[in-house]
């Protein structure tokens, strides 16, 4: 046989930015070997690319992976959307480094958003042994970034104070420590626990330890929409402190503040890129958009403790949840609880969910979460933002696509089901936001140049062969706000490392994905 396998007749879009051409790719193992027509070649395995296009696999820039492609390996959100590699360690909160304390705390912290399912033990020890935990074993691709939350708990506990030389030596250390063993970045989310005690100089003095390594500086910022303009200068700060490279997570919010903000750091030089998902709701944990900071100071005990508190529950009643804004209350949907006597509340608003419970809202926000062990994640809407806010800021040469998917509840956001397969069907098929090549880059490319994922992003002799094949005229996304989980359609067939982990829109069981090391 001269191939392994081969993608027969279809129009590739190589993700240069080039236009599509007729060819055929024939693969070699984990590797694509040739681009031609190969008309007089044989191989094991043909796929039939008739009347599709033939990508690089997407890469996607933001999502909440870390533990829920380990329970559910073979991925069906990310395949039926071409979704080849995930980007995890998102927003400063995931699952290594750290000590089995530090674990169980993250696991509690972010289970309404990265997940905490009890079909996978929790025994690594180290970033090498979690990272290992993806090889082989699931159908996507990961790469990886250190959260920022997990090295500041290791080395200062939940302590809501700035980090000492000698705390900021030790940090810069496990950071290090990170690289080496194969990460692409740092990563911080300035909105959650405990990165958002983190100053500008504890983040550059970390940022200053990923430079040498051409890492990657990625911030959920401290403050986006209308507000953004503060964290991006806390952004420009840090670049402008350690040099680093900084990509924005989620960019969302008005682009007539936005976009020039952006602009402005790009003119000073700045290396800068942002991801967004097309939507114009977002998705997080309810005790994050509820909360006041210091009702979660320390571990999640104490946070719940202080919930069960009386004197604490009439202050929350009297003062911060008394006020909450009314579009926080009837516009945000509850997406998932994990108390099992109180699921009747998903998909419901936190104003009607109350009402149905018979409690005031600060009773009920207090009560949900103590049952839940704090794992509640919500869906909202801020207002800033509409479909012409999303639209301008996706064509920036600067974006790249991230569905911040979140694979947890009844009632989840639509984006982890359906992001990629809405740039390519609305956007770019109905819209024309894209031409087809540029929705190529966007979805590929970029972000395979930004998080130096050297052999991915391009159909090309000697890359790996992780690809997409779908038809032009029907790829769409299904999901919606009612019904989060619906499957895109249109993507024909995906290939991770090779070996075929869709095939004619059903998975195969294969799990050919790996852990992406840098270097």
């Amino acid at each position: 046989m001269d191939f392994d396998l081969i993608v027969r007749g279809g129009w590739v879009i190589d993700g240069s930015g080039g236009p599509a051409f007729r060819a055929d790719v024939g693969v070699t193992d984990t590797m694509v070997s040739a681009v031609a027509r190969l008309d007089g070649s044989n191989a094991a395995k043909v796929l039939d690319a008739t009347g599709l296009y033939v990508v690089p696999g997407f890469i996607d820039a933001h999502v909440h992976g870390d533990t829920m492609i380990l329970d559910d390996p073979v991925h069906l959100p990310a395949l039926r959307q071409g979704v080849t590699t995930y980007i995890i360690g998102q927003d400063g909160c995931s699952f290594a480094p750290g000590s089995p304390a530090t674990i169980d705390y993250m696991r509690r912290y972010t289970a309404g958003f990265n997940g905490n399912p009890d079909t996978i033990d929790y025994t690594w020890r180290n970033l090498d042994e979690y990272l290992a935990r993806f090889d082989r074993r699931t159908a996507v691709n990961v790469a990886y970034l250190i959260p920022n939350g997990n090295v500041r708990i290791e080395v200062m506990g939940h302590d809501p104070r700035p980090a000492t030389d000698d705390e900021l030596k030790a940090m810069a250390r496990m950071v290090r420590e990170g690289m080496d063993t194969g990460a692409v970045g740092l990563s911080t989310g300035l909105d959650y626990i405990p990165s958002r005690y983190a100053d500008a100089r504890e983040i550059a003095a970390l940022c200053e330890a990923i430079v040498p390594d051409d890492g990657v500086y990625v911030t959920h910022m401290r403050a986006y929409g209308p507000n953004a303009k503060v964290g991006m200068d806390e952004v420009f700060d840090i670049v402008e402190r350690s040099g680093v490279a900084a990509h924005i997570s989620h960019f969302n919010g008005p682009a007539k503040l936005l976009l020039p903000l952006l602009e402005r750091g790009l003119k000073a030089g700045h290396d800068l890129t942002y991801d967004t998902y097309p939507y114009t709701a977002w998705s997080t944990i309810l005790g994050m958009v509820t909360l006041p900071p210091w009702v979660q100071e320390g571990t999640t005990d104490a946070t719940l403790a202080r919930l069960a508190d009386p004197a604490i529950r009439k202050r929350l009643a009297d003062k911060e949840l008394g006020h909450l804004s009314p579009f926080l209350l009837h516009e945000t949907t509850l997406a998932m609880v994990a108390a099992p006597d109180w699921r009747w509340a998903e998909g419901m608003t936190i104003a009607k969910a109350a009402d149905r419970a018979g409690l005031i809202v600060a009773d009920f926000i207090c009560d949900i979460l103590l049952a839940s062990d704090f794992a509640v994640g919500v869906v909202g809407r801020s207002g800033d933002r509409d479909e012409n806010d999303v639209r301008a800021i996706l064509r920036h040469p600067a974006h790249m696509a991230g569905s911040d998917g979140i694979f947890r509840g009844g009632a989840p956001h639509p984006r982890g089901w359906g992001s990629f397969a809405r740039f390519l069907g609305h956007h770019t098929r109905e819209l024309g936001d894209y031409t087809w090549p540029e929705a190529v880059t966007h979805l590929s490319s970029h972000a395979a140049r930004r998080f130096r994922l050297a052999d991915r992003g391009l159909i090309r002799p000697g890359f790996a062969a992780d690809l997409a094949l779908f038809d032009p005229k029907t790829v769409a996304d299904r999901a919606t706000y009612q019904d989060g989980r619906a499957l895109a359609v249109g993507v024909h067939h995906v290939v991770v490392n090779g070996t075929i982990a869709l095939e004619n829109g059903e998975p195969t069981g294969k799990t050919p994905g790996r852990a992406l090391r840098r270097g």
